[in-house]
């Protein structure tokens, strides 16, 4: 599932991005799942939700025009513009391919319409292309624009140091648009399916799936939420800063430790509130998050 090891000379971590799509459900929300195939180099096996690494196409100019622009915290995760909107670009990119979710503006498509046009960006994509060109020709020849403003940036988080493959990624929140219930691919994610954040955590604690950290904390702090109104806010609360987990022992246990823990390498504040963990111990081959003792 990862391969940590801290004595292996770091990697650069690639941009990536990721959308945690949520819909009400009557008195609580339901956010969108997906299984990665357990073939993957990556997380095999592992709960999560849709996403990938960014692409160059995905800073073409043509996307200027092709997407609605970006809200005041997504035009904040990058040094540019550009780049703020590669990051909105790919995350709604691999949304589409990986989970059959595609929100454009002003009017929205089905779920019949989403998938025809999946199948149409399958059949024209080279096997050696990562999508990116085809999709954006996708878009303009049908006279799309994405519906890139109603992400909502959440959090930033890198895998650490000493895990084989790294990634830089951006988290969103996102409306799931009307009529779309969303499908896994069958080619990267194996199986799909929407639970509320409660229901999540119970499945993950009765060790049923698996959750790294990242995506585990997402889910915690979803579940204080119980309406899009609720969770776009917590998104809002929760801070951009990079969060680089480092990895450490602490006697017998394997931790990755957050900022703010006495493990960590840089000293610092905790972030978040007082009940937010300060790391995650790996315990039977699951991460738990604790307060340092």
């Amino acid at each position: 599932m990862l391969r940590l090891d801290p004595a292996r000379p770091p990697a650069e971590p690639k941009d990536a991005a990721t959308v945690v799509v949520i819909r009400p459900t009557g008195a609580d929300i339901e956010l969108f799942c997906v299984k990665r195939h357990a073939a993957s180099g990556f997380m095999g096996g592992a709960i999560v939700f849709p996403g990938g690494k960014v692409s160059p196409m995905d800073r073409a100019p043509d996307w200027e025009r092709a997407c609605t622009g970006l809200g005041e915290r997504a035009r904040s995760v990058a040094p540019d513009l550009v780049a703020c909107r590669a990051f909105a670009i790919a995350a709604l990119r691999e949304l589409f391919e990986e989970a059959g979710i595609l929100p454009v503006a002003p009017a929205s498509l089905d779920d019949v319409a989403v998938e025809a046009l999946r199948g149409e960006l399958v059949a024209r994509t080279p096997e050696k292309s990562d999508g990116a060109r085809e999709f954006l020709e996708l878009i303009t020849e049908r006279g799309l624009v994405l519906d890139t403003a109603g992400l909502e940036a959440m959090a930033r988080w890198i895998t650490p140091a000493a895990e084989e493959r790294r990634y830089d990624t951006r988290f969103y929140v996102l409306a799931a648009p009307p009529a779309q219930h969303g499908r896994h691919d069958e080619r990267e994610t194996t199986s799909s399916f929407w639970a509320t954040p409660s229901a999540i955590l119970a499945a993950w604690e009765r060790d049923e799936i698996f959750l790294a950290p990242p995506t585990l904390r997402t889910v915690m702090l979803l579940a204080q939420a119980h309406d899009l109104h609720a969770a776009r806010a917590t998104a809002r609360q929760h801070p951009l800063e990079p969060i680089c987990p480092f990895f450490a022992m602490d006697g017998s246990d394997a931790v990755l430790a957050l900022p703010g823990d006495p493990l960590y390498p840089e000293p610092g504040p905790v972030r978040g509130d007082a009940d937010a963990p300060t790391r995650f111990v790996l315990a039977e081959g699951r991460f738990i998050p604790r307060r340092a003792p």
